[in-house]
């Protein structure tokens, strides 16, 4: 599994009030992830944010699924 060696995620207070955003890109990551629940492809996203690039989206994804298997828990079984 790749993991980035730079950061690809970014958050400043003067860059959109915070919000978490591609390096160098300006571009919300939340973005991302709202192209990919309505089902659009990262090919689509690409291509409305240009100054985002795939390698940049691919880290940001992995870290993500990185996030969500750490944090996963599994349920009690019943007694």
């Amino acid at each position: 599994m790749a993991t980035a060696s730079v950061p690809v995620i970014h958050s400043d207070p003067d860059i959109l009030g915070g919000t978490p955003v591609f390096v160098g890109a300006r571009v919300p990551v939340r973005n991302l992830m709202d192209y990919l629940e309505a089902g659009d492809s990262l090919n689509e996203f690409l291509a409305d944010f240009p100054t985002v690039r795939r390698e940049q989206t691919v880290a940001a994804l992995e870290l993500a699924k990185e996030m969500l298997v750490s944090h996963a828990q599994f349920p009690t079984p019943p007694k």
